[in-house]
């Protein structure tokens, strides 16, 4: 046998090409934020959800973007990561630690399927698990959310009431009750007599009429102001490297 093939029955039995293992990765915590049970379980999560979309979902952290802000930092990374892998489609979750940032941008079909109004939506659910200090359970949302909103036409807003389940079956019972209404209410006898049946109209009158103004109260209600930050920027872009993308940013 040749050895060429020898070497490759033998990457296939240990698991894989080195490259494959590479591509693979879905967690980069530079920072730090997932424990080691935690990386392990969300890459099979996301390896599972990246075969069944065609589109990596990646997380990405960082303790210093070096002065750059959080969209030059992603963007200089996916460069990167694009070419090593040769892979176009991705979800990229990017957390700065230093500023307290979060950015997620969609690439290649995610930029159409996650366009920026969807990333806005992804970003209003995992908001508030970073604020926490729920790093895993933010970026596991973003996976969830993101594949779901991702099997929607472009265009269509997936938040939509119009597509809620329990609207449709509010619905039905609505339609199924205004027919069996109009069902019930062609049962049994007319009604034929009325309220003016039993009034004698020649001997009644209305004697006066008064309208009389009491009194004015006008109330104040002061309006919250939300404190809790939270500010959104930024929007879909291109990279150095000449790659576009959707996205949106939220300060934590």
């Amino acid at each position: 046998m040749p050895v060429a093939l020898l070497l490759m029955l033998f990457f296939i039995t240990i698991g894989g090409w080195p490259a494959f293992a590479q591509t693979d990765q879905h967690i980069m915590d530079n920072a730090g934020l997932l424990t080691e049970s935690q990386i392990a379980e969300l890459e099979a999560f996301a390896a599972q959800h990246s075969q069944k979309e065609g589109t990596d979902f990646l997380f990405l952290s960082t303790d210093s973007t070096g002065g750059d802000t959080i969209v030059k930092y992603m963007g200089d990374f996916f460069d990167q990561w694009a070419e090593e892998n040769n892979q176009e489609n991705a979800v990229l979750l990017t957390i700065d630690m230093g500023s307290r940032e979060v950015y997620l941008a969609g690439f290649g079909t995610a930029q159409t399927k996650l366009d920026d109004s969807r990333v806005d939506l992804v970003l209003d659910r995992i908001v508030p698990n970073l604020r926490v200090g729920d790093y895993g359970g933010a970026f596991r949302k973003t996976v969830e959310t993101s594949s779901r909103y991702m099997e929607y036409r472009p265009g269509v807003n997936p938040e939509s009431i119009f597509l809620k389940t329990w609207f449709h079956l509010a619905v039905s019972l609505l339609l199924g009750g205004i027919v069996v209404g109009s069902m019930l209410a062609g049962v049994g006898g007319r009604v034929t007599t009325t309220s003016s049946t039993y009034i004698d109209q020649n001997n009644t009158r209305v004697r006066s009429e008064m309208d009389r103004f009491r009194n004015k109260t006008v109330s104040r209600r002061r309006v919250p102001q939300n404190k809790g930050g939270g500010g959104g920027f930024g929007g879909g872009g291109t990279t150095a490297g000449g790659r576009s993308f959707s996205g949106g940013g939220r300060s934590f």
